[in-house]
């Protein structure tokens, strides 16, 4: 799996030591929701051939209006929009929605980064809270 944490970003905080910072952002109350969830990534060729779309699944941790945490096996670059299929209250639907990669964190657990995990700050685009 390769690893898009370096490519134009800063490193991703390693360990348990993950600073506290202050914000002034409105936080929607959170949901917790923990389920299997299908993403897509669009990750530039680097050339004029556009791009190649990856598809995997995630684990969502908690939702909100806002946004969602979510579990991934790779660090996707901060900024990034990707495509998640959020879960309905019907077990059989999705529903597609586009999603800014707000933060990333590693978790601490393995020394291997074949085994890496990270928790995934995501952002929904086209909320309610944007009109």
């Amino acid at each position: 799996m390769r690893d898009f944490r370096h490519e134009g970003n800063p490193p991703i905080q390693q360990g348990w030591d993950w600073p506290i910072v202050p914000t002034h952002q409105k936080h929607a109350e959170r949901v917790a929701l923990l389920r299997p969830i299908p993403y897509e990534l669009s990750i530039p060729n680097g050339d004029e051939s556009g791009a190649r779309v990856l598809y995997g699944r995630a684990l969502s941790l908690n939702i909100s209006s806002g946004g969602m945490l979510i579990l991934m096996d790779q660090a996707p670059v901060l900024d990034q929009v990707m495509k998640v299929h959020v879960p309905t209250p019907i077990a059989l639907a999705e529903t597609p929605t586009l999603a800014e990669v707000r933060w990333t964190r590693r978790l601490p657990f393995f020394s291997s980064g074949s085994e890496a995990s990270f928790f995934v700050g995501l952002k929904f685009l086209f909320s309610v809270g944007d009109r």
